[in-house]
């Protein structure tokens, strides 16, 4: 499995989405209210959540405690996705990870570990869940619950036609573009799709509150 392998979408599609969508995850640049990013709303929190929660981490970081040497998440699997573009947050991915995630949930088997970059390698701060679009909210919140965590999706995408990447206009088109309906996609003689990916959520498990363990993204 690889990023080619995505329903309705070539490698040249995956490429530019996943480097775009990158981006919007970066401090500075995520809104829950972008034209691209559907976020689920915040449930009022139960002890049960909050307790489900904490198991979630307690596990998590156990299980990930050996990939603070990056070499061995390498070495299992995990692939580094952009390495050579300057990012505040790397995705080391499982792809046989992600593929299980669709059917079942392990706390301890994230589809991405979550590293930043240091003088000599990388530096392990958490990992991303996933579920696939068609999940409902139920089935995230029984995953990861909705009053500790807010699940993203990417949505409303125009791309521009196949072999026209070099010279399209990308303040148009992409996770970053302007355009977000289907009718202005049409216009701009685009293609439009609706949702792309899956649904992701991130956790943190060595930071010391929730807020900060179930947030969008790392708090330096």
């Amino acid at each position: 499995m690889d990023h080619g392998s995505m329903p309705g979408m070539d490698i040249d599609d995956a490429k530019a989405n996943e480097a775009h969508a990158v981006h919007d995850m970066t401090p500075g640049h995520m809104d829950a209210h972008s034209l691209h990013m559907h976020v689920t709303a915040m449930r009022p929190q139960t002890p049960e959540d909050a307790a489900r929660a904490n198991e979630i981490v307690k596990q998590l970081r156990a299980s990930i405690e050996k990939y603070k040497d990056y070499h061995v998440a390498l070495n299992d699997g995990y692939k580094i996705f952009l390495p050579n573009l300057p990012q505040p947050e790397y995705h080391f991915t499982n792809y046989v990870n992600g593929f299980l995630e669709a059917f079942s949930f392990d706390p301890a088997r994230p589809t991405s570990l979550l590293y930043k970059k240091t003088s000599d390698g990388y530096e392990l701060v958490g990992a991303m869940y996933t579920m696939p679009k068609r999940a409902t909210e139920e089935q995230l919140n029984a995953r990861v619950p909705l009053s500790v965590a807010m699940w993203h999706l990417h949505t409303n995408l125009c791309m521009p036609q196949k072999g026209q990447f070099r010279n399209a206009d990308w303040t148009k088109f992409g996770l970053k573009g302007s355009i977000a309906t289907e009718e202005a996609c049409d216009a701009a003689d685009g293609r439009f799709q609706p949702i792309i990916f899956g649904w992701m959520v991130h956790v943190y498990p060595y930071e010391d509150s929730a807020d900060k363990i179930f947030a969008m993204h790392h708090h330096d």
